[in-house]
């Protein structure tokens, strides 16, 4: 009998695996908050003897040497995978004992990293599971382009290639668990479904269905952009990342926000975007706690800045640092909770600006009103249209470039309203006149706007 937990981390996009018998089990790919492993294997009531890591990751912190220390298990790294700290290297081919009737056994699949190493769990000598991490996914593969841009094309080339090694090499029922692939920007394309099989893959993945220079081609044109933090990553899971500290950071009152922001320091509020728009501290930034805080917050703040978080209550606090260790924020300088208008000295107030729907752009733009339209998305968003007239500057370059935002009232938007509240804090903390528009950009149509697509004859085609 055997077992495998799947553990989610929404906020990444990203899964880790508990697996194992009676008595004893392995981790894959394990978070950098190692307790909600330990406490999943004492559910249990089994030793982790093994911790094996699919390849150096570019988009978060390991808790795999901590989690190996802590636990004595041994720690599984592919060898091709330059790190300063002891492991045990692991090979094509290799064999590990999990437990009774359970073999790990190792498969190399470059592709995502030259050294990635996908593994199969075996018992009595059949497979039942295959740990992909970023080699193959549900309905893509990992992202070959965080390494090195020279070995782009050839790693995407090895990825077609591990693909169809695993594809040949297992039957089609065995389940396939990747890491990458639920949101992460780690994987080449977002795809749908949370779960998937071999045969599955092989009907369906375009690294089984096309040939190698067709897959390449259509995998490097698709190919979106890469979070800036993510250069810290990998260096830090090299070097061998510390443990973590998730006791509360230290309480910030009034004066000392105000110290703070003076000082350039980032205040962040982790409230609802709702919230925040009707009243925030002026210079705070809005990133929401339930979103994808981890993701957006590494990707726009200066490396290193300090950070202070500002929530309703104390658990929400302790949820971002959770998140925020992940991706190597590990400690935050203050933390304010509570009503917001406690974090405003006496006599001051706090600031607001409006929210609004495309309905209420169209009817402003309607009246003639000259106002500047914002679209925060990413570039390969814009491919399937945009609101004609519309400036463009990605969410995560827009702290660098507040400046070329045109004068006048700022209508931002995204794809759903999330980042767009991310982008009018920004805007709203440099003094700039905002809307934030919260909305689905499908309603743009609906709306009466008119939407244009990079290769329109007509740059004022009404999209129906």
């Amino acid at each position: 009998m055997f077992f495998v937990d799947t553990l989610e981390f929404e906020g990444l996009g990203n899964r880790s695996y508990l697996a194992g018998g009676m008595r004893t089990a392995l981790v894959v790919d394990p978070p950098r908050d190692i307790d909600q492993v330990i406490a999943a294997a004492a559910r249990h009531g089994v030793r982790i003897a093994f911790v094996a890591e699919t390849h150096l990751h570019n988009d978060y912190v390991t808790g795999g040497l901590e989690l190996a220390r802590v636990t004595g298990a041994r720690y599984l790294v592919p060898a091709g995978a330059s790190v300063a700290f002891a492991r045990t290297p692991v090979a094509d081919g290799d064999a590990f004992p999990v437990d009774e009737h359970l073999v790990l056994r190792a498969l190399a699949t470059p592709g995502h990293t030259p050294h990635h190493t996908s593994y199969v769990l075996e018992e009595d000598g059949r497979a039942v599971a295959a740990f992909t991490g970023g080699s193959l996914l549900i309905g893509t593969v990992g992202r070959p382009d965080l390494v090195e841009p020279r070995l782009t094309e050839q790693l995407a080339r090895a990825q077609h290639a591990s693909a169809r090694r695993l594809a040949d090499e297992l039957d089609d029922g065995v389940p396939v668990l990747p890491t990458h692939g639920f949101g992460s920007f780690c994987s080449s394309s977002q795809a749908e479904g949370e779960a998937t099989t071999i045969g599955q893959e092989r009907r369906t993945n375009d690294a089984l269905t096309r040939d190698v220079d067709t897959f390449v081609a259509e995998m490097l044109a698709s190919l979106d952009d890469v979070p800036a933090y993510y250069a810290h990553m990998g260096p830090a899971n090299a070097a061998g990342p510390a443990p973590v500290d998730l006791t509360p950071p230290a309480p910030a009152d009034a004066e000392q926000l105000a110290a703070r922001l003076a000082a350039g320091e980032w205040v962040v509020d982790l409230r609802s975007r709702v919230a925040f728009a009707q009243g925030h501290v002026a210079g705070s930034f809005n990133f929401e706690g339930e979103g994808k805080l981890a993701t957006y917050l590494a990707w726009l703040i200066p490396w290193g800045k300090p950070v202070t978080l500002l929530a309703e209550t104390p658990e929400q606090v302790a949820a971002a640092q959770r998140e925020l260790v992940r991706v190597g924020i590990d400690r935050p300088a203050a933390a304010a909770t509570g009503d917001p208008a406690g974090w405003v000295r006496a006599g001051e107030k706090l600031a607001s600006f409006p929210r609004a729907r495309f309905a209420d752009l169209a009817a402003v733009r309607e009246r003639g009103e000259r106002v500047v339209v914002l679209d925060v998305r990413r570039a390969a968003e814009r491919t399937d249209g945009f609101v004609d007239g519309s400036v463009h500057i990605p969410v995560h370059e827009l702290p660098g470039r507040v400046g070329e935002v045109p004068e006048g009232a700022v209508w931002v938007h995204c794809a759903g309203g999330m980042r767009a509240a991310i982008a009018a804090s920004l805007l709203d903390a440099a003094g700039r006149d905002v809307v934030a528009v919260d909305d689905g950009f499908d309603a743009a149509a609906a709306a009466g706007l008119p939407l244009t697509t990079p290769d329109s004859t007509d740059r004022a085609t009404r999209t129906e």
